[in-house]
């Protein structure tokens, strides 16, 4: 892998896992505390490696995709779960 689409790659998680870090400045509806941003940075990151490896890879532009598309539901869905607990599972939030 390239060095320098690691270093996007992280530096895209870092802006997004800023955005709740900002928000709990300022409301209380925002509530984080280090493992969340552990847990979020390794999903983040790894959907970013997983993309980044998929378009490298995968030639096909249709496959590539639907690829890209099933890891986005696949982030989403293991995101919402540890939230909120969609599906009722041990790791689901409060």
């Amino acid at each position: 892998m390239n060095s320098r689409r690691l270093k996007i790659i992280l530096i895209a998680v870092i802006v997004l896992l800023l955005i709740p870090f900002i928000s709990m400045q300022f409301t209380d509806e925002v509530n984080w505390g280090p493992l969340d941003f552990v847990v979020a940075g390794v999903l983040l990151l790894a959907a970013g490696l997983v993309f980044d490896l998929v378009i490298r890879k995968v030639k096909n532009a249709n496959y590539r995709i639907a690829i890209i598309i099933a890891v986005l539901i696949a982030l989403l869905l293991i995101w919402a779960e540890l939230a909120v607990g969609v599906f009722g599972t041990p790791f689901s939030g409060n």
